[in-house]
This record gives structure tokens, C-alpha cells and sequence, in this order.
């Protein structure tokens, strides 16, 4: 990884477009405010951007289906 740049908070606010643009090109910054380092911006690693989510519709698909009211299950368990 290359040299890290510095940018203060207010060049983050006012060029948020053209840092980003340069991180995604693989440069990391270390964002100051004040002169005191408070964060770093970098690319997110292609291990963590490639992974996808479970898929959520196919899981809830899968569970049994329920016949009983909702509202009759808690009754039952609440008692």
C-alpha cells in the first residue's frame, strides 16, 4: 500500500467526491482535525466486498409454515 496522505476535516467536507474517488483508486488518508489524527479513510478489502449476505427470502421460505392465529399462540403461551 502507498504512502498515506493527510486531509483535515474541512478538505473532507468540501472534496468528499475526490477523496473518495482516490481511495478507490487505493490511496488511504488520515483525516486531522486540528492537527491531531482522528480517522482513516481507505478501501474497503476485496476478501470483505466480495461477500455476500445469506439470502434472507430462501431462508424464510424454508421454515414450516404456521396454520395457528398469532394472537391464539400467545394466549397459549401466556397461560
Amino acid at each position: 500500500m502507498g504512502h498515506m496522505k493527510r486531509a483535515t476535516v474541512r478538505e473532507l467536507h468540501h472534496h468528499t467526491s475526490a477523496l473518495v474517488s482516490a481511495v478507490s483508486q487505493g490511496q488511504v488518508f488520515v483525516i486531522e482535525k486540528r492537527g491531531v489524527p482522528v480517522a482513516e479513510l481507505r478501501p474497503v478489502r476485496s476478501a470483505a466486498a466480495g461477500r455476500k449476505l445469506p439470502d434472507r427470502e430462501a431462508w424464510i421460505r424454508r421454515m414450516p409454515r404456521v396454520r395457528t392465529d398469532s394472537g391464539r399462540i400467545l394466549e397459549e403461551d401466556r397461560t
